[in-house]
C-alpha cells in the first residue's frame, strides 16, 4: 500500500523525492488517480504538495505571469489578469476536460505528467514559457520547448518536481486555440492547435498529433489568409506522426490536425485583420 507524505516546505518535499523508495510527486492528482485504477501506474510512496506554502501563488506583472505549479486550470482560465496578459494560455487552459476536472486538476501535474494529449503545452510551446523545476540540488529553468522529450517523457530527472512556470507575456498580434475530439466533447483530444500571429511570424504548438506536443513557426510576411494557411500546412507536415488509438487511425488523426490548424490559423488571421 503506498504512503502519503504531506510535506510543509518545498525544501522538505525535496528531500523526500531524493530519499524515499519510488516515490511520486501528488499534484491535483486527476491523472494519478485514473492510471492508478487501471494498474498502470505504480508508486511505493505519494509526495503530496498541497501543504507547501506557495505553490497556490499566481503573479503578474508586465513581463509576463508566474505560477505556482499548485494553482488550478481553473484559476488560470478565470484569472482576470492571466487572461489579459497571456490571453493563449488562458484559451487552452479553458478547454481542459470538464469544470470538475479544472477545479481540481493543479498546472505543474498537467505539464509533468507528459501526456502527448494535453491543451496547456500546446500554448505554453508558443509562448516560450519556462518550467522551473527544483531538487535538493537547487532550481534550474527548463525551456517549454525542450520539456517534453519522448512518449510520456520529460525532462525532469527523478528527484525533481516542478516548482513553478513563467510565461511571457503574448506579444501584441492575435491568437486561437482549437481542438477536436472523437468520442465527445470532454474526451483526449484527436488534436489540438495553439496559434500566434505575431511580429510577421506565425507559431503553432500541436498537441494529440505525435508522441510530444510539438512546436513549428513559419515567416508569414507578405502573405494572405489562404497563402498563410498553406504555409501553416506545409509547416506542420513533418511534426505530425499520430499514434492510432480508438480515436482514429493515422490516416484521420494527420487529416484532423490539418483541420485543425487551418480552422486555428484563419481564425487569428481573421482577429489580426479586424483588430
Amino acid at each position: 500500500m503506498p504512503r502519503l507524505h504531506r510535506p510543509t516546505s518545498l525544501a522538505e518535499a525535496a528531500r523526500l523525492l531524493s530519499t524515499l523508495d519510488n516515490p511520486m510527486v501528488y499534484g491535483g492528482g486527476t491523472a494519478i488517480q485514473i492510471l492508478v485504477k487501471q494498474g498502470i501506474l505504480f508508486a511505493d510512496n505519494f509526495v503530496d504538495l498541497a501543504g507547501v506554502p506557495g505553490l497556490r501563488d499566481v503573479s503578474v506583472d508586465a513581463g509576463g505571469v508566474t505560477v505556482g505549479p499548485m494553482v488550478t486550470v481553473r484559476r488560470m482560465e478565470t484569472d482576470p489578469e492571466v487572461r489579459q496578459v497571456v490571453p493563449l494560455a488562458s484559451a487552452a487552459y479553458r478547454q481542459v476536460a470538464n469544470p470538475r476536472v479544472r477545479n481540481t486538476a493543479s498546472v505543474g501535474g498537467n505539464i509533468a505528467h507528459g501526456d502527448y494529449r494535453l491543451d496547456p503545452p500546446t500554448a505554453l510551446l508558443v509562448l516560450g514559457a519556462t518550467v522551473r523545476a527544483t531538487s535538493v540540488r537547487g532550481t534550474r529553468d527548463i525551456p517549454i520547448r525542450e520539456f517534453f522529450v519522448d512518449f510520456q517523457v520529460t525532462a525532469l530527472e527523478p528527484d525533481e518536481l516542478v516548482s513553478g512556470i513563467r510565461i511571457p507575456a503574448q506579444p501584441a498580434g492575435a491568437s486561437r486555440f482549437e481542438k477536436n475530439s472523437s468520442l465527445g466533447e470532454n474526451d483526449w483530444p484527436c488534436a489540438s492547435a495553439s496559434v500566434l500571429v505575431a511580429a510577421g511570424r506565425v507559431q503553432i504548438g500541436l498537441g494529440a498529433v505525435a508522441p510530444t506536443p510539438r512546436y513549428v513557426t513559419f515567416d508569414a510576411a507578405g502573405l494572405d489568409d489562404q497563402g498563410a494557411v498553406d504555409a501553416a500546412l506545409a509547416a506542420i507536415e513533418p511534426a505530425l506522426d499520430p499514434i492510432p488509438d480508438v480515436r482514429g487511425g493515422v490516416a484521420y488523426k494527420r487529416r484532423l490536425a490539418r483541420v485543425t490548424v487551418e480552422d486555428a490559423v484563419r481564425g487569428a488571421w481573421k482577429d489580426l485583420q479586424d483588430a
